[in-house]
């Protein structure tokens, strides 16, 4: 193993900690912002295929992820990093990619408010659970003293608090979220972006090293939980857009939190930004490879969207 995973550390000091929650908070603050009961409705129009694709990215993604860890054996911070995204909510965008694969939308809508929802409680002890799964990732956070109790109540105070306040907002004065939440969007965007360009202006030579080092982990792991949301899909019996719309959920994951939590939570552990800064690109790029493939198995007329 490169001895680069095994000192990579991005060092912060305490106002950049408090940028990164700051954030955090923008961010979720920005989704509430957006959420609308409709967002919801396929609990109840479509139970089977909501429950396959609910259940595919808290339980069958992080034990996919669990079991690639224990079959590849790599260095406690990578698989830190890789259990981690597991345990992310679904990105938003999810929810283009399956519009523009004629995929089903609305399902992917409600999949994606749903775990954005549920990841202010659920996300941070998920995290804990998963990682303690693996003795290697069980002991590194031990052996950094994560404060357990500290974590869970920071991190959910951080993601329910802007989560309560915006759909609140979005209830009350729908007007006032609808004019707040774009100008949130935008800079929780420019800060993030911000934080990741400073990072690695500091630290660009060990960022490339370890990147080219772990891009084919991230590879694997991106296609194989892609996979697993087509393989869920399938069994659930979903038409072709619906099963674009899990494959497009499960495959893809909020790296932009996992960046944020991992380097105001676990103290800027390198190679776990990496894995999550590496997957927030590449699970894009992946995206739109398999948004081809819909498009040009339609044109072919291979299975086409009803």
């Amino acid at each position: 193993m490169s001895p680069d995973l095994e000192t990579f550390q991005l060092e912060m000091g305490q106002a950049s900690q408090l940028a990164m929650s700051a954030t955090l908070f923008c961010m979720m603050l920005a989704v509430a912002l957006g959420l609308k009961v409709s967002d919801f409705g396929f609990i109840k129009t479509a139970p089977r295929l909501f429950i396959a694709g609910f259940l595919g990215q808290i339980l069958a993604l992080p034990l996919l992820t669990l079991s690639l860890c224990f079959l590849l054996d790599p260095h406690p911070s990578i698989a830190l990093g890789m259990l981690l995204i597991s345990c992310c909510p679904g990105g938003n965008v999810s929810n283009i990619l399956v519009l523009l694969s004629r995929g089903n939308a609305a399902l992917s809508v409600s999949l994606t408010a749903t775990s954005s929802v549920l990841a202010a409680f659920f996300t941070p002890i998920a995290i804990l659970f998963w990682t303690s799964q693996y003795p290697p990732t069980e002991q590194m956070l031990s052996s950094i003293n994560l404060d357990v109790v500290s974590f869970l109540v920071q991190t959910m105070a951080i993601l329910a608090l802007p989560l309560l306040l915006g759909m609140l907002c979005a209830k009350f004065v729908p007007a006032v979220a609808t004019r707040l939440r774009k100008p949130l969007v935008t800079l929780s965007s420019i800060a993030l972006t911000l934080i990741i360009i400073i990072t690695t202006l500091k630290a660009g030579d060990l960022i490339i090293a370890v990147g080219s080092a772990i891009i084919g982990i991230v590879a694997l792991h991106n296609a194989l939980a892609y996979a697993c949301g087509y393989i869920i899909a399938r069994v659930a019996r979903a038409d072709v857009p619906s099963r674009r719309a899990i494959t497009f959920e499960i495959g893809i994951q909020n790296a932009g939190l996992g960046i944020v939590i991992i380097m105001s939570q676990f103290g800027g552990i390198g190679a776990t930004a990496a894995i999550a800064g590496l997957w927030g690109t590449w699970h894009i790029m992946a995206g739109m490879a398999l948004l081809a493939m819909f498009r040009l198995s339609d044109k072919l007329n291979i299975n086409p969207p009803t």
